[in-house]
């Protein structure tokens, strides 16, 4: 487990100095009007939020698959990264948009930044953050055309990124749907998981870095399905997690964000499943109350503690972690060992340690 972090914390350290770098040159490569004020504002929006933070949780996975294969330099990879983490800005951009939500990685979310903007015209800051996540996913696509590869791999790869932005927008429609839901199944729960989160998130990095190494991923598919639904679910149970009983310093997003927005998270659904008449009357008075105060937050949240939904929901994240681990140790006969040992130690990396 503690290999599996430095290992993601050296891909990291080295993707930030790229990404930066690629920011520093996009001005002079974009053909944008040379009269604009509001295009440079906007390219200095996606980038401030761009390396602001962020894991690179997908970065690693990406470098890793190809280390599945081979440890020589894989050509593709870096356009790859790139590729990646201009996609989940624009998710991240338009997920704080959808949702309201004023911070993003210690810092105002895109929306907020251009309401601060235009104060006084909300559809202006609005039609600009909705421009400034397309930009970036149409970013994150002209990467990949850059990539010094053969055509066929340069189409494979383009492919792979298309279904699995495609896929995420209709992730994000399944997740307003859930919302409409009165507590909705593990079934469904996993099913916006899988859609929002995982596809782009996981199984396209895994993908990515192997098509790049030159394997067939016919061959594979379905173990590195089974991999990515774990590790995706034991991630966002994280993250639902941490928005009901983390900390602001710590997440660099507002606790009781889910709450606030009406979201029935994993957290949420679990606390409402758990809950009598009356706690649930309560809980259902401030879901989607966008000025639910501090107090009611802290209140459900002890509410919660005391249900035991805490601790359900990190035994939830372990069991997924350890189905994942176990699930790469399938893979050594496959790929090389030292490389599976990592996709083996990060499910556990990637999920809370128990209390």
């Amino acid at each position: 487990m503690a290999a599996a972090r430095e290992r993601a914390a050296g891909h990291r350290r080295r993707f930030d100095l790229r990404f930066e770098a690629y920011f520093a040159t996009l001005p002079e490569r974009l053909d944008t009007p040379p009269l604009s004020r509001f295009t440079p504002r906007c390219l200095d929006l996606l980038r401030d939020l761009s390396l602001r933070g962020g894991k690179r949780l997908r970065v690693a996975l990406l470098y890793e698959a190809a280390r599945l294969v081979t440890t020589d330099p894989v050509p593709g990879l870096a356009e790859a990264a790139l590729s990646i983490e201009l996609l989940q800005t624009h998710g991240l951009v338009h997920d704080d948009l959808i949702d309201d939500s004023p911070r993003r990685r210690g810092g105002p979310s895109t929306y907020y930044a251009y309401r601060q903007d235009f104060p006084d015209a909300d559809r202006t800051a609005l039609g600009l953050a909705v421009l400034a996540g397309d930009l970036a996913a149409f970013l994150s696509m002209r990467v990949l055309l850059d990539a010094d590869v053969p055509a066929e791999l340069r189409r494979a790869m383009l492919e792979v990124q298309l279904d699995a932005a495609a896929e995420t927008v209709t992730g994000q429609i399944v997740d307003l749907e859930r919302d409409f839901l009165p507590v909705p199944d593990e079934e469904f729960l996993h099913t916006v998981c899988e859609y929002k989160s995982t596809r782009y998130s996981v199984l396209a990095p895994l993908r990515l870095g192997l098509l790049a190494a030159g394997e067939d991923l016919a061959r594979h598919d379905a173990r590195l399905r089974r991999y990515a639904t774990l590790v995706g679910i034991g991630g966002q149970l994280r993250d639902d997690y941490l928005d009901l009983f983390g900390d602001d310093a710590a997440t660099g997003k507002t606790t009781g964000a889910d709450l606030r927005a009406g979201r029935r998270s994993y957290a949420i659904s679990a606390l409402l499943a758990a809950a009598d008449a009356s706690q649930r009357a309560e809980i259902e008075s401030a879901l989607g109350d966008p000025h639910s105060p501090t107090e009611t937050v802290h209140r459900l949240r002890d509410l919660a503690r005391h249900l035991g939904v805490d601790a359900k929901l990190r035994a939830a994240m372990h069991r997924h972690a350890d189905a994942a681990r176990t699930e790469a140790r399938t893979w050594r006969p496959h790929w090389r060992e030292d490389a599976v040992a990592f996709f083996e130690g990060l499910p556990l990396a990637n999920v809370l340690p128990p209390e």
